[in-house]
């Protein structure tokens, strides 16, 4: 993982003190509510419906032991006993005092963690690959690139105040994870014939009010000007992205209404008097920030200890569930990622409790090297576990409640807050995860559906990326009351694709139903092998529509 110089702790230090004086002159009647709201927002600090929400930063998703243990603190501390890990891999406490704030912070600081940019219109926490430095199909690295992109995003004077909100999403697999397609702006690592890493650039992509897919502005981009063409093309959209709409102020807006081949000439006319100037990435730039990113030193995993992972998963029903849905490839012959799944019935997706923080760090220094991941699904990863670790690790976190097999199934969904929580939400969002879970909870079943990705939102912001669900639910407003208007289709990854909306809204108590005849569209016309979202893009929406609105 990346630690902190001298430079950075200091940063983040005056950081602190600075919002502690301006809380004390707020608290003190010295600064208005306009004065104050730019300074708590870029410091993530939101008021929401019922109480201040303090969003803490989990740079591209990775978490040491020890930092998982400082959340838990807090959140016992200063807030009622759980967080909640959103799709920005964020941490966020719907509960804090305003006047504990900058205690929180300061105690962020002490390991190396902040809440800056987790809010306010600017470049936000970049996200990426929750399997980043142990996936099979990984050809670059991302973590060191992200940090290099953080460290220039953090305080940029120039985009501290951009039309609208930021995010950059970075992968180097083959299989795109980290969504790069439907962010501001997404990059895919790549090595040339030559080994050297060149990167494809898309931009205006998003979700939210008006969603698209990016486009590709840059194919090849050589690795030493990553930073030198960001800064083009912010400057672009810091220049011509709208002011005077919000809902029309994202760059997916600017590049839509420019069309790609202009939006790239401005970019590449910007570039000239940037490229090959003091930003320029050096080899020597590059490798020192790689070196925070060494592997553990792991010990070897003797064939025979393979062997016997194989036959108790081959022997053991349950624990071979568990090992299909939950644990993954890794580069390493005899480890393996593993996701702890957030998703249980009754239960908010995406919460922990401190104890259950506090417990996983624990399980981190014991399997994994004192290391974990944050993923855009609201799960956790311990990314390096040796295979004859595995039974024991499993009943541990059997133990916790974290080894729900169904990651990757339709009761992995990801939930947004809606309505319990944010003053944004037109409608709840957590009682009809609730509602689904308890509805489709037959684990055979969910394994004859196979990967079905559904995503809840409470409004068109679509922190709950619903548009990119194979089943969307998004919570839309009637005269008052709450209501749910589904849509089908929608992918992430690859193939990434937006959902169809399938016709009107539905009160909530209809929505598992709905959910229901939806599915039995799909087992009654699948053909072997296919899919949930290939039977849908093979037959299309009217099928479903039909079946639903009869």
């Amino acid at each position: 993982m990346y630690r902190y110089d001298t430079h950075d702790q200091t940063l983040v230090n005056e950081r602190v003190a600075q919002f502690r004086d301006q809380m004390n002159r707020y608290l003190a009647g010295r600064l208005s509510e306009e004065e104050f709201l730019p300074l708590r927002v870029q410091n993530g600090l939101y008021v929401q419906r019922h109480a201040p929400m303090l969003r803490i930063a989990i740079p591209y998703g990775m978490l040491a032991s020890y930092q998982l243990r400082k959340l838990g603190d807090l959140a016992r501390d200063y807030d009622r006993g759980y967080g909640h890990f959103t799709t920005r891999t964020n941490l966020q406490l719907n509960w804090p005092k305003l006047e504990t704030v900058p205690d929180m912070l300061a105690e962020l600081a002490s390991v190396q963690m902040h809440a800056i940019q987790t809010s306010g219109n600017d470049i936000r926490n970049t996200s990426s690959d929750q399997f980043a430095g142990v996936a099979e199909d990984e050809e670059v690295d991302p973590r060191p690139w992200c940090e290099l992109i953080r460290q220039w995003s953090t305080f940029h004077p120039e985009f501290t105040y951009l039309p609208r909100k930021f995010k950059i999403a970075v992968t180097g697999s083959a299989e795109d994870r980290a969504a790069i397609q439907v962010h501001d702006v997404g990059l895919r690592l790549w090595r040339d014939a030559h080994g050297e890493v060149r990167v494809k650039v898309l931009a205006g992509g998003g979700l939210g009010r008006t969603p698209m897919i990016g486009e590709v502005v840059r194919e090849d981009l050589p690795w030493q000007h990553l930073l030198t063409y960001l800064e083009a093309l912010v400057r672009v959209y810091n220049q011509f992205g709208r002011r005077d709409n919000k809902f029309k102020a994202r760059i997916k807006i600017l590049v839509k209404a420019l069309g790609v081949e202009e939006f790239r000439r401005r970019v590449d006319a910007e570039w000239a008097h940037l490229k090959d100037g003091p930003q320029t990435l050096t080899r020597q730039t590059v490798e020192d920030m790689q070196h925070h990113f060494v592997d553990p030193e792991r010990r070897p995993i003797s064939e025979a200890a393979i062997a016997d992972y194989e036959r108790l998963r081959s022997e053991n029903r349950a624990f071979a569930r568990f090992v299909t849905n939950n644990v993954h490839g890794h580069k390493v012959p005899g480890y393996k990622a593993v996701t702890l799944s957030l998703k249980r019935s009754g239960h908010s997706p995406g919460d922990l409790t401190w104890e259950q923080m506090h417990q996983v760090a624990d399980l981190a220094d014991e399997y994994s090297y004192g290391e974990l991941r944050v993923t855009h699904e609201q799960n956790l990863v311990l990314s390096d576990v040796a295979v004859d670790q595995m039974e024991a690790l499993w009943e541990r976190l059997g133990e916790l409640g974290l080894a729900n097999p169904t990651v990757g199934t339709l009761a992995d969904l990801i939930c947004c807050p809606g309505g319990d929580y944010c003053g944004l939400a037109n409608a709840k969002s957590i009682p009809v995860a609730h509602a689904i879970q308890e509805r489709f909870e037959d684990l055979d079943f969910l394994y004859d559906l196979g990967p079905v990705e559904l995503n809840i939102s409470g409004c068109m912001n679509a922190c709950g990326h619903h548009h990119v669900g194979n089943i969307g639910i998004l919570g839309v407003d009637k005269k008052g009351e709450e209501w749910y208007q589904i849509s089908l289709g929608g992918a992430q990854g690859n193939e990434a694709s937006l959902g169809k909306i399938l016709g009107p809204s539905f009160s909530r108590e209809k929505v598992p139903e709905v959910i229901d005849k939806v599915l039995q569209v799909y087992v009654g016309e699948r053909i072997e092998g296919e899919t949930f979202v290939e039977t849908y893009r093979r037959i299309g929406l009217k099928p479903f529509k039909e079946r639903v609105y009869a």
